[in-house]
């Protein structure tokens, strides 16, 4: 595959000619979707959902307040507030604002969106915000006293970059830094950690680990065990799946802890490492298969290891996706088919046993909260047809959940059925999707179908309610459609394993087989049939697309990778070394330019007209990606839409109105494609 590329020159994220080339693409695009006479109204429906204040306000609850961020149209960046239990309850809406994101935003002149809160969890109104400017995942961090309302003079502050800070007691905290060069990995994360104590210079602080730059990230921080014994932990990351835990001691010794690389430490819970596997393990003689949670026994002061118990060993359609450590018991959400169920553990002596829970296992379970030092759950749950609820639980306790809130139904669900089919893959797997459709379906081939993946980096894809799809396509004639496919995590390690490094054309492989099976069972055709996928799932459509353009009608391509032969150079784009491949290496540049849709792009193919959408903001993948794309399909003579926004990031944080806005214009163009 020959390097020149005569686009490359739309990687610039400051050159005024890309300036002039966004606008110019932008300004076409929207004199189609935008100037469609669908477009204002369903803005407005879909703002005014996001808007509703019946929709449930999730939060964290922290020494007997309830904090919930909340956007509406007189606080469009958002407030920070909070309320009590009794409250919530009744509904009252007595909420207590403590922290105005459009009041910081003027009074500093900066385009502040909230990435996050980090309450210090012994004093929880002391708190670190991450900040970001226009949605990037690069963050400046800052104390904030939620009593005073006001940051905290003289306390932790740090400059933007993609830091990790956390507390590490209320006088310390872990930094890594990642607001100079020097600083970076390769990836473009931090590559060092330092223990910074209140009123340090930054020359003061303690430098605890430095990893080489081809190393991929480094983190720390603190657990805390139900009766306060404090346990830190230092990450160092040599890849994406590959890692050394180390002890941090109370004299800042490390130690590494030894356990596979591939693994993760989910939670620290009565002198337990609450460890999952990603690949197989054997140690003292005995083995423990990928995917496997084990409770190894670990001393807080020394880091020595001990025992090792089986919590949940998964089987072949099953995967572990979450884990709480609450006072007394572990809570973990595995999934099962495709669809969640709460497995709950409970300290017996010196193990753990699994006891009865009433929670549902049809849809999806997900943990809203867990209070410190008590048994209380808060979780969700909901399916495609089921408008989520809230509910609270104390697991110690032998009663029913309580529901706090029911969101409420955005459409009718009665015409409609949700169901979970199979297509079978080349090589002859059984891939799950789930089906939306309406009740009556003819099968005609006639139904316009929207098909959503992502299939990497396991991740598994949810049957999550249809909140703006059900009245916006449902309702208007539409089927949709969720692939399972191999690269996710639906059922665990070895499901991602099959699609992963230079295997990655088996997840394409596995969507364009569920594409297929759809028009062969008869719900649609390929002039109604239309893909949609974001990040990985944008790599997912392109491959889609240029591998297979007599199959689609519509392609929805947002914040995507699709140039696979530089994608290392730009942005994070080195970090998922592990889940692509390295195209230095030249068996896998093979691999890679074999299926990389900019380097597929053929003069003499038809494909379907296209929608890329990126963000100036992104700083995670590039949004070069899309730009290119869409130049290269121009260079052979095809027609793409684009839309690239000037804020939101890779994961769309943004004010309501550019959300409603996005979705609006993804629907017109759907509509166009699909249903016109």
């Amino acid at each position: 595959m020959p390097d020149h590329d005569p686009h490359r020159w739309l990687e610039s994220l400051d050159s005024p000619d890309v300036a002039r080339w966004v606008d110019e693409q932008n300004a076409r695009t929207r004199a189609q979707l935008d100037a469609d006479p669908r477009f204002v109204p369903l803005a407005e429906d879909i703002l005014a959902t996001l808007r509703d204040t019946r929709q449930i306000p999730f939060f964290a609850e922290h020494a007997g307040w309830l904090y919930n961020f909340h956007q509406d149209e007189t606080h469009p960046r958002g407030i920070y507030r909070r309320t009590t239990l009794d409250a919530y309850r009744a509904n009252t809406q007595d909420w207590q604002t403590v922290l105005d994101l459009d009041a910081l935003a003027a009074a500093e002149v900066v385009d502040w969106y909230l990435d996050g809160v980090s309450h210090y969890t012994l004093q929880p109104s002391r708190v670190l915000l991450s900040l970001t400017p226009g949605g990037s995942d690069a963050t400046v961090t800052r104390e904030y006293d939620l009593e005073a309302q006001a940051f905290v003079a003289g306390g932790f502050a740090f400059p933007y970059g993609k830091n990790h800070i956390a507390w590490r007691d209320l006088d310390s905290v872990f930094v890594c830094p990642a607001w100079e060069d020097e600083q970076l990995s390769r990836a473009g994360y931090p590559r060092e950690v330092w223990l910074l104590e209140r009123g340090q210079g930054w020359d003061a602080a303690v430098p605890l680990l430095k990893l080489p730059d081809e190393a991929m990230m480094a983190a720390a921080w603190r657990f805390l065990d139900a009766d306060a014994t404090s346990f830190d932990i230092v990450e160092a990351s040599d890849s994406f799946y590959s890692k050394t835990y180390y002890h941090l001691a109370a004299d800042c010794t490390l130690t590494a802890l030894p356990l596979p690389p591939k693994s993760e430490i989910e939670a620290y819970s009565h002198g337990d490492l609450i460890v999952k596997l990603a690949d197989d393990w054997s140690v003292h003689g005995q083995h423990y298969a990928a995917g496997t949670l084990l409770a190894v026994a670990c001393d807080a002061a020394s880091g020595q290891l001990g025992r090792i118990a089986v919590l949940f060993e998964p089987g072949e359609r099953q995967s572990v996706e979450m884990v709480e450590a609450t006072l007394n018991l572990l809570a973990v959400i595995v999934l099962d088919n495709v669809k969640s169920r709460l497995v709950t553990l409970r300290r017996v002596g010196d193990e753990w046993q699994e006891f009865a829970n009433p929670l549902p296992q049809d849809g999806v379970i997900e943990f809203a909260d867990q209070p410190w030092q008590s048994d209380l759950l808060y979780y969700s749950y909901s399916d495609f047809l089921t408008p989520a609820g809230l509910y609270r639980i104390d697991l110690a306790r032998d009663t029913a959940p309580e529901v706090l809130r029911q969101q409420p139904a955005a459409f009718d669900a009665s015409g409609f059925v949700a169901e979970q089919w199979y297509a079978t893959a080349p090589d002859g797997t059984a891939i799950p999707y789930f089906i939306v459709r309406p009740r009556e379906l003819p099968f005609d081939g006639s139904a316009p179908t929207l098909l959503y993946g992502y299939g990497g980096f396991e991740v598994p894809m949810m049957p999550y309610y249809m909140d703006n799809f059900g009245p916006q396509w449902l309702e208007k004639g539409g089927v949709f459609a969720v692939a399972n496919i191999r690269g996710g995590g639906e059922f665990g390690p070895a499901w991602h394993q099959a699609a992963q490094g230079v295997k990655r054309a088996v997840s394409f492989d596995d969507f364009v087989a569920v594409a297929e099976d759809l028009i062969a069972r008869g719900v649609t055709c390929p002039r109604r049939l239309g893909i949609e996928g974001g990040s990985n799932g944008g790599l997912l459509v392109g491959a889609a697309m240029t591998r297979r353009p007599d199959l689609f009608n519509a392609v929805v391509c947002e914040v995507p990778l699709l140039d696979m032969l530089r994608y290392t150079e730009l942005l994070a784009g080195a970090s998922w070394i592990d889940e692509y491949g390295d195209p230095e290496d030249p068996e896998t540049r093979v691999h890679l330019a074999a299926y990389s849709p900019y380097h597929q792009v053929r003069p003499d193919a038809r494909y379907p007209l296209a929608l890329f959408t990126t963000s100036a903001k992104d700083d995670r993948v590039h949004p070069a990606h899309a730009r290119k794309m869409v130049a290269r399909l121009a260079e052979h003579g095809h027609d793409a839409l684009f839309i690239e926004t000037d804020a939101g990031g890779h994961s769309g944080n943004t004010g309501q109105q550019q959300t409603a806005a996005e979705l609006a214009r993804v629907l017109v163009y759907l509509y166009r494609q699909l249903m016109d």
